[in-house]
């Protein structure tokens, strides 16, 4: 098996759709032999900003000289993208050949009649066996959906459990309130292991520090934790923060948006908690290290040259609580410019939420789609800008929609792409190759 045959053997498995739940993940780790269970995780469950967190982490870890696996959803470019270890993604060879290893549990799974596992689950098993042989030290594992049924939850005792921002996003399968949201992203919560959340909620607190309580879990939370901007620019941040005493200053990211300090500050909390219970030793230079290099690809992400008019962005901006942060960070970094937006969006998301945002950034439109069957097809999010007194033109085919930003560049300052995770990794790979 190549890697393009295990890519198309795992999408397979995505007629058995996304179904929450740990049995059918259990059985299949049993019969790889539960490699979850030797490796050390630090969990990280939150509706926006999960990413991002992760990568700090991810970031710091691995400055500080140990190998660290990262397993995150969903992909931009390419499958690869979900499972890193030591700054790289996981090869095709090493792709191709633990797939092959998988779905051959899954076949005595299928033949002694038990349900099929589904696509996030093979791929989620392929990932812990692959971090568990190739020697990881520690394990960054974003949430997939929610937390509490999600294949990503069969970790018994991670080193610490961050929940960040909580909001608005999958309330099909997530429930129709905060409280009800927070309740299932809180269900990574594990016995006596420590808890950090940015979320800022009041409801969602509530559950979260309940949920801490009941399993006698040390708990902190980060959003009232002050912190003091010392240079703010377009590449990112430099910051002062005291996180459980301990004091960082001119602590520099290099990623945009205030929100993005918010999501700094749960991961030095979640290190400083590891580094407290001597789970890890992380020298202050290489915690700064790290900082500065973690970068998260397609998240206010600039993809023009420096001083190359007009400014080019690109945003997976997909539910309201991203919108509305994406909205905060054009405010700050592009007050007064002529913006031009290229936007896509999935039919089952809030889009008048999301559209009210972007509408509050510019007014000119182009409107694709991505290559998804959930998709919002161009008339109807047309419509729908219009409707918001926006002006929009129609390209659904995402080459298109990126030649016609480009034969309009004079006449904006900026071109800003947003929308779906899966038009944005199309996007993106297009304004590369432009």
């Amino acid at each position: 098996m190549n890697a393009d045959n295990a890519i198309e053997k795992i999408h397979e498995f995505e007629k058995f759709g996304s179904i929450l739940g740990l049995e059918r993940m259990n059985m299949l780790l049993e019969l790889l032999g539960n490699p979850e269970k030797d490796l050390k995780v630090i969990h990280v469950a939150g509706t926006n900003g999960k990413g991002s967190t992760c990568r700090y982490i991810y970031s710091a870890l691995k400055a500080g000289g140990y190998k660290v696996g990262l397993y995150t959803s969903p992909f931009l470019e390419v499958f690869n993208e979900r499972i890193e270890l030591d700054g790289e993604y996981i090869s095709d060879s090493d792709l191709a050949a633990y797939t092959d290893r998988v779905l051959e549990c899954v076949k005595v799974i299928t033949d002694r009649g038990d349900q099929s596992p589904t696509e996030f689950e093979v791929i989620t098993a392929l990932a812990f066996l692959y971090f568990k042989e190739k020697g990881a030290d520690y394990v960054i594992l974003e949430v997939g959906l929610g937390g509490r049924g999600d294949s990503t939850n069969v970790v018994e005792k991670p080193l610490v459990s961050v929940i960040v921002s909580i909001s608005f996003d999958h309330t099909d399968r997530l429930g129709t309130t905060i409280a009800e949201i927070a309740a299932e992203k809180a269900g990574i919560i594990k016995q006596g292991c420590p808890v950090v959340t940015s979320a800022d909620d009041q409801d969602a607190l509530r559950v979260i520090k309940a949920a801490a309580e009941e399993k006698h879990c040390m708990y902190f939370e980060t959003r009232n934790v002050p912190f003091t901007i010392t240079e703010e620019k377009l590449s990112g941040y430099k910051f002062d923060v005291v996180i459980n005493g301990a004091e960082f200053k001119d602590l520099e990211i290099s990623m945009s948006g205030k929100h993005q300090i918010d999501n700094a500050k749960a991961a030095l909390a979640a290190l400083n908690i590891m580094e407290m219970n001597g789970d890890i030793s992380l020298s202050t230079e290489a915690l700064y290290e790290g900082f500065r290099a973690a970068k998260q690809i397609g998240r206010f992400e600039t993809m023009s040259q420096e001083g190359q008019t007009p400014l080019v962005i690109i945003d997976g901006a997909h539910n309201d609580d991203g919108a509305r942060a994406l909205r905060r960070a054009m405010e700050t970094f592009c007050a007064g410019k002529k913006i031009l937006m290229v936007t896509g969006m999935l039919a089952d998301k809030d889009t008048d939420s999301i559209l009210r945002e972007f509408t509050a950034i510019t007014k000119d439109f182009i409107a694709t789609e991505p290559v998804n069957p959930r998709k919002l097809e161009t008339s109807a999010l047309k419509a729908k800008i219009e409707a918001l007194g926006g002006s929009c033109a129609e390209a659904p085919d995402n080459e298109q929609a990126c030649q016609m930003a480009a034969e309009r560049y004079k006449d904006y300052d900026v071109v800003l792409f947003a929308g779906s995770l899966y038009l944005i990794g199309a996007i993106r790979g297009i304004l590369r190759n432009m």
